[in-house]
């Protein structure tokens, strides 16, 4: 069972935050999950991935980046024109208003601070990111994440300003999902700095859990490789899931789990057990 909240961000957006494990929260560490692009915090896996955390003793949050175009409706796209306004240094900026937000005792009186961050997808590199503006996380996982934010090509980019947005599909709902050239602007302004992935991971000095699915045709494999070269191999694990995709074979609505996930799970957990005990 989880606990719902909502916090307001400095800029006036709402986070759609939820908290399991309540009865965790003081003396144990805290879990936060990131979504990624097209994700939200009630997607298949996460709700699960949630409660397992919590009945492993930790005090775990979930939230939905405020314009992630999920609104009160916590499981449809019925904010398309905030998500076409959306950008990676918003959501790096509400990634460490929620960690400020439970170390200030949001959620309940803290007493542990230790605090690690698993991100998947997009949400792993704002995971990744966060750790140039927030020096309050203990340990960072990332599932199938992107090693480069810029993903666009020279053409995609010069169509995407003259017609103003860039245009895609969402393959589950069908819907229709643009993306402002905000998004591109932030990319392209600070790719070299607070947008800068290769010296975030490499200037981490924190535990970091590297995973991804061998036959992700979503984010391909390469991409953890590429972020495994420029981590401290001293402070950093890389787990390949043998014959899985992006999701780990995973699917919302949630059915029911599955021997490659379970064993992801386990893995999570055992890292953060041993890095925030």
């Amino acid at each position: 069972m989880s606990k719902e909240f909502i916090l307001k961000t400095s800029l006036g957006n709402n986070l759609h935050v939820s908290a399991f494990g309540s009865h965790n929260l003081g003396n144990s560490p805290c879990i936060i999950f990131v979504h990624g692009f097209k994700g939200f915090k009630d997607w298949g896996f996460w709700p699960v991935l949630a409660q397992h955390f919590a009945d492993n003793d930790y005090f775990v949050l979930t939230f939905n980046f405020s314009h992630n175009g999920i609104g009160d409706n916590l499981t449809e796209f019925t904010e398309l024109d905030k998500f076409a306004q959306n950008t990676f240094s918003l959501e790096i900026s509400e990634l460490s208003e929620l960690i400020n937000a439970y170390l200030n005792n949001y959620f309940g009186t803290v007493l542990n601070k230790k605090i690690g961050v698993l991100g998947h997808s997009r949400g792993g590199a704002i995971t990744l990111l966060s750790s140039l503006i927030n020096k309050n996380i203990s340990a960072y996982a990332v599932w199938a994440t992107v090693a480069v934010l810029d993903r666009y090509t020279a053409r995609q980019k010069e169509k995407w300003r003259n017609e103003g947005v860039f245009e895609l599909m969402n393959t589950r709902t069908k819907q229709i999902m643009s993306l402002n050239t905000t998004l591109l602007d932030d990319v392209e302004k600070n790719k070299t700095g607070s947008l800068n992935i290769q010296k975030a991971v490499s200037e981490l000095n924190k535990p970091l859990l590297i995973t991804h699915g061998d036959q992700d045709l979503v984010v391909k494999i390469k991409e953890a490789e590429l972020l495994y070269s420029y981590a401290d191999k001293s402070k950093t694990k890389f787990f390949k899931v043998h014959g899985t995709g992006h999701t780990f074979d995973m699917q919302h609505p949630h059915k029911s789990s599955n021997k490659k996930f379970d064993a992801l799970m386990d893995k999570t957990l055992q890292f953060f057990n041993n890095n925030l005990s």
